[in-house]
């Protein structure tokens, strides 16, 4: 029997960033090569898999046209919109920030409008704020966060909101913890020193972290949040209740604990501090853990990886890649 999906034609922007650069090759296995796009505002050197292995086109998301000009070109039906500056990126730039988070989505969404596209738009843990409840953080509270990442993320969830609620536009998104892959290094995110770690382990057997002992944030491995992805864009429409918010959560940690885990597979493994003070007081404004009930409940979100499974993985995949 054939699968319907609900992605046909799909564009993915920031296509060669963190996540998008393992989303695009997830989404053509599963949708076929010549029906994934992936875009971004410039070609990346090492990035020739995912630009040669199907479309790719420059598209500079805070230019509406080039939006517009991709979708039409590839009949696209859905956008996945991951181009943006990252907490840490932009605290040190937050006009830049606020231009290309909000202006981007704000084109991407009315392209959406216009052409009929569905949309998915991450959001984060950033989005919430001291004033949050810190631990199992509920799906609906206060949100009053203190970097312009946070605060461009709680416009973007509303943002989507509207254009569903104002004209029908098919908008989802999941608030993402801090992620965590051995493919691609992050892009100046609070939460980089969990994939950091893994690294300097393998390489040198020390690490010396920029977040304090004591420090706990929510995190997850990349494989869990590629099938959030695709899941929450493939859900049955209907029993979509929040669509662009959902708290997803697979593990919440300290430095001392992946510190352990990483020990005991590698028993020399040692590592000290040197506290960075703007990611930690970004750190200390996020929860502990989120809870992720209305996210299980309406589309089914489980995840697979917890902590000493993912370390385990983890330092497998990447001491396989140092090598090569």
């Amino acid at each position: 029997m054939e699968v319907c999906y609900i992605m046909k034609k799909i564009l993915v922007t920031g296509a060669l960033g963190q996540i998008g650069s393992e989303l695009t090759m997830k989404l053509r296995d599963i949708y076929g090569r010549d029906n994934v796009v992936a875009s971004s505002r410039r070609k990346k050197e090492g990035q020739e898999s995912i630009i040669e292995s199907g479309p790719f086109e420059i598209v500079e998301v805070t230019d509406g046209k080039q939006i517009s000009e991709a979708v039409k070109k590839y009949k696209i039906n859905t956008i996945v919109h991951l181009a943006a500056l990252l907490s840490a990126v932009g605290e040190h730039d937050p006009q830049k920030a606020w231009n290309i988070n909000m202006n981007g989505l704000y084109n991407v969404l009315e392209v959406a409008r216009e052409e009929n596209c569905a949309v998915f738009t991450p959001s984060s843990i950033a989005a919430f704020g001291p004033s949050t409840p810190k631990d199992k953080t509920p799906q609906d509270t206060i949100q009053r966060p203190e970097t312009m990442y946070g605060v461009t993320k709680v416009a973007g969830e509303i943002l989507s909101d509207y254009y569903f609620k104002k004209f029908g536009v098919d908008t989802r998104g999941v608030r993402f913890p801090g992620l965590i892959s051995y493919d691609t290094l992050p892009g100046g995110g609070t939460t980089d020193y969990a994939v950091h770690i893994y690294y300097e382990a393998i390489k040198h057997k020390k690490y010396t972290c920029y977040i304090q002992k004591g420090t706990y944030m929510d995190m997850m491995y990349m494989p869990d949040a590629l099938h959030a992805i695709v899941s929450l864009m493939e859900a049955d429409p209907d029993k979509l209740i929040h669509r662009n918010a959902f708290n997803i959560s697979a593990m919440s940690f300290e430095p001392e604990d992946i510190y352990g885990e990483i020990k005991n597979n590698i028993p020399e493994f040692t590592m000290d501090y040197d506290v960075d003070p703007v990611r930690q007081a970004i750190a200390d404004s996020w929860p502990n853990s989120l809870d992720d009930t209305a996210a299980r409940e309406e589309w089914g979100w489980k995840p697979e990886y917890d902590l000493p499974k993912m370390t385990v993985d983890m330092l497998t995949k990447l001491a396989d890649k140092l090598k090569k």
